[in-house]
């Protein structure tokens, strides 16, 4: 296999002769160790042949960058010491192979054979690693994101939901712990049987009874007829009781009950009857404090705290914020009749770098109000109220005055901000009206961005937020394929 390898030798003679050695291969020949840095920058060779001693450093410190770098590259350390601590130092360093003067042209030959091979190999797991990491689906069962944070919940959700274990949901406001309940439901073999949800917090508690467990008629003033509690409503299905630290103190003693006998006892009947449920509850209140100050009985939080399945505000849901805001505004605009179908790429910005307090029905809210307000095929910035441009915590609502004043879009040739992170941004959240390939799309972003760093690989690897060997591996592509 033809490979691009880099002569990185003071003695131009004994680089000439590798490079002859090697002529199967395109070679490449500097003599110091500032030439061969820069050469490395430019050239992301297959293999390095790398002598130790070099006029202006050791040769072992440009290993090191080369590793601390991620450069996906095999390095073949060359000395003429044989020396067994500086062969173990140079391994340590993460050299591929090592080399000691004089050699054969075969041995020179075979071990960039097995070092071009290997590199080979390693970008091929590595592409195949990617690629199932972009085929994989960032929905689960309605959740949107595929962020660690709610890798994680999918996980346990997943893991939970073949039991009949009561599960304990806790989250911020606005997290999403409905949807999870469903998640569980749907992803159990419940699915086909009733969900009924019940807030606790949105009924009185002198009802609160009646609407769990069901009443006979005349059982109370008001009460005209017999009705079903929700627990009998959901026999068989899942029963999600939503702000269960709301629940008044006197009914959690005959919720403790249910859940140990599985028995629903209608207000005003003289018998119970038996249900099949699985009980899902959420909060967003710190129930042992509950319980701690006499809020919460002590014994009904151990029993429904058995699963406990955390929700993670928006903040710590790396990447996430945008691809739901992408998702809303496509549901958003066939709801209300309008005609938007994508972000301007500042608007994309804002709500990326935004921190979202209320999470995702904050973030929900926001575009709601956006799409009623306006209509065009782009969403912008000044559509958005402006705690996202400022980065307060508290959001304005938009005046009519404003958004009259304010939602005309920025034409495309405005200048991207002056931080090479938004630059970056604007480049990839671009204009959608000229469409490219996805590969020619991701070569201009990174060659980009490279650029905006001036040459520095590594930084435009994070602000791209992708691994520096990722970026090396694809010019190497790139190169193979005449791409570049």
């Amino acid at each position: 296999m033809k490979a691009r390898v880099l002569i990185v030798e003071d003695d131009p003679l004994m680089a000439e002769r590798y490079a002859f050695d090697l002529a199967a291969h395109t070679v490449d020949c500097v003599h110091s160790g500032q030439t061969a840095i820069a050469a490395l920058e430019k050239l992301t060779p297959d293999a390095v042949v790398l002598d130790v001693h070099l006029p202006d450093m050791n040769g072992l410190d440009i290993l090191r960058r080369i590793r601390s770098a991620q450069m996906p590259v095999g390095v073949v350390v060359v000395t003429s010491q044989a020396s067994v601590r500086l062969a173990v130092e140079a391994l340590q360093a993460g050299a591929t192979d090592f080399l000691v003067k004089p050699f054969t042209p075969e041995r020179l030959q075979v071990t960039i054979a097995n070092v071009v091979e290997k590199q080979r190999l390693s970008r091929q797991v590595e592409e195949l690693t990617e690629t199932l990491r972009e085929e994989r689906t960032n929905t689960f069962y309605g959740f949107i994101g595929a962020s660690a944070a709610m890798r994680g919940v999918y996980r346990i959700i997943e893991a939970a939901a073949p039991s009949k274990a009561t599960v304990f949901i806790t989250g911020e406001s606005g997290t999403g712990k409905e949807l999870c309940a469903e998640a569980i439901h749907r992803a159990g073999p419940r699915a086909g049987k009733p969900f009924v949800a019940v807030n606790c917090a949105a009924i009185p508690k002198d009802l609160m009874e009646s609407e769990l467990f069901g009443h006979l008629k005349g059982a109370f003033t008001g009460a005209t007829a017999t009705r079903d509690g929700a627990a009998s409503r959901a026999d068989g299905g899942t029963l999600f009781l939503d702000e269960i630290g709301e629940m008044d103190i006197n009914l959690q003693g005959k919720l403790l009950r249910f859940l140990q006998t599985g028995m629903v006892q209608k207000v005003g009947a003289d018998s119970a009857q038996k249900v099949d449920i699985r009980v899902v509850c959420a909060t967003n209140r710190d129930l042992l404090r509950e319980v701690e100050e006499g809020r919460f009985r002590e014994d009904l939080y151990y029993r429904l705290h058995v699963i406990p399945i955390h929700l993670p505000p928006l903040r710590e849901r790396d990447g996430d914020a945008l691809e739901i805001a992408e998702s809303l505004l496509a549901k958003l605009a066939v709801e209300e009749g309008k005609g938007f179908r994508r972000l301007e790429r500042r608007a994309a910005a804002a709500i990326a770098s935004y921190d979202w307090p209320g999470n995702v029905r904050q973030l929900e809210n926001v575009l709601r109000s956006a799409v009623v307000l306006n209509d065009g095929p782009e969403l912008t910035q000044e559509m958005l109220p402006p705690v996202l441009s400022t980065g307060s915590r508290i959001p304005q609502p938009l005046s009519s005055v404003e958004v009259s004043a304010e939602t005309a879009p920025r034409p495309a040739t405005d200048p991207a901000p002056g931080n090479p992170r938004d630059q970056v941004a604007t480049l990839i959240l671009g204009s959608a009206a000229d469409l490219k390939p996805l590969w020619l799309i991701e070569k201009e972003a990174i060659e980009h961005a490279i650029e905006l760093c001036g040459g520095n690989i590594p930084k435009a690897a994070a602000l791209l937020e992708i691994s520096p060997s990722t970026i090396y591996r694809k010019k190497i592509t790139w190169s193979e394929k005449g791409l570049e």
